[in-house]
C-alpha cells in the first residue's frame, strides 16, 4: 500500500509555503514571489519550476542546496503543522483498519522529500502505521511513475517477494498519482479530497473513486478488492 500525503492524509499547505520562502531566500538570496502550485509533483520539480517562474537560472547546485534548505525550513516549523495544518477526515482510522489486513505493509508515494513526509505524518501521529524505509520520495530524480517502481523494488529487497499490479495498491488525491499508478504498474484508489474531481480522477483510470477516507470499511473493502489474498500474505 503507498499512500500519497499531502491532500490525501494531511493538509499543511501553509507551513510548507513558509518553508520553501525561506528556503528560497536562503539559496538565491531573494524573496520568494511566486511559488508554482504543487498539483502531485515531486519536490525536485516544483524546486526547479519556482526558480524559473522567479527569475532565477538553475545551477548545478541548486537543487540539493535547496532540498536541504527546505529541510531544514520545515524542520524548524514542524511544531506548527498540527495548529496550523489539518489530517483529512479519515486518514487515521483509514491507516488503522488497512493495517489490520493479512500481510499488508504500509508506506508512501509522495512528491515530498523524506524528512518532511516524516514530519507530516509524526504531527498527527500517523507515522506509526507507514514503513517509510520501502517508500518513495521528492527528492529522488525520478518521475512519479518511476518512483512508484523503486518503492516496489525496496518492498522486494527488504519482503522478499515482487511487486506487481495484484499486489500494490495506490491511494491518492491527484491524476498524476493516478497516472503515476497506471504507468508504473499498481492498480489505484482517487479519493476526491484534492484538487482533482471525481471525475477527472476516474477519466484518468483510477480503479475506484471515494469522496474521502472518511468510511474506513470502504477503504478496507476497496483495497481488499483489488488485490488477491494470496499476494498480500506473500508481502
Amino acid at each position: 500500500m503507498l499512500w500519497n500525503v499531502d491532500l490525501t492524509l494531511v493538509d499543511v499547505a501553509i507551513v510548507s509555503r513558509d518553508a520553501y520562502a525561506e528556503a528560497f531566500r536562503a539559496v538565491t538570496g531573494r524573496p520568494l514571489v511566486k511559488l508554482v502550485p504543487p498539483m502531485g509533483r515531486p519536490d525536485s520539480e516544483i524546486v526547479f519550476e519556482t526558480l524559473a517562474v522567479n527569475g532565477i537560472l538553475a545551477e548545478d547546485d541548486h537543487l540539493p542546496r535547496f532540498l536541504s534548505a527546505l529541510a531544514a525550513a520545515f524542520a524548524d516549523r514542524r511544531g506548527r503543522l498540527a495548529k496550523e495544518g489539518r489530517m483529512m477526515p479519515g486518514a487515521r482510522d483509514a491507516l488503522k483498519s488497512v493495517s489490520r489486513l493479512d500481510g499488508v505493509a504500509q508506506t508512501v508515494l509522495t512528491g515530498t522529500i523524506k524528512s518532511n513526509a516524516v514530519h507530516k505524518l509524526k504531527a498527527f501521529g500517523l507515522d506509526k502505521y507507514i514503513d517509510f524505509e520501502l517508500g518513495g520520495y521528492g527528492e529522488e530524480p525520478y518521475p512519479k511513475a518511476t518512483l512508484l517502481q523503486v518503492a516496489q523494488g525496496r518492498a522486494k529487497q527488504r519482503l522478499g517477494t515482487p511487486f506487481t499490479a495484484a499486489n500494490t495498491v495506490v491511494i491518492g488525491d491527484s491524476t498524476r498519482d493516478v497516472q503515476a499508478a497506471k504507468i508504473g504498474g499498481a492498480a489505484m484508489i482517487g479519493v476526491a479530497s484534492g484538487r482533482s474531481m471525481a471525475s477527472e480522477l476516474r477519466e484518468a483510470g483510477a480503479d475506484l473513486v471515494l469522496p474521502d477516507l472518511s468510511n474506513a470499511s470502504e477503504v478496507v473493502a476497496a483495497v481488499a478488492g483489488l488485490t488477491s489474498p494470496a499476494g498480500r500474505k506473500a508481502s
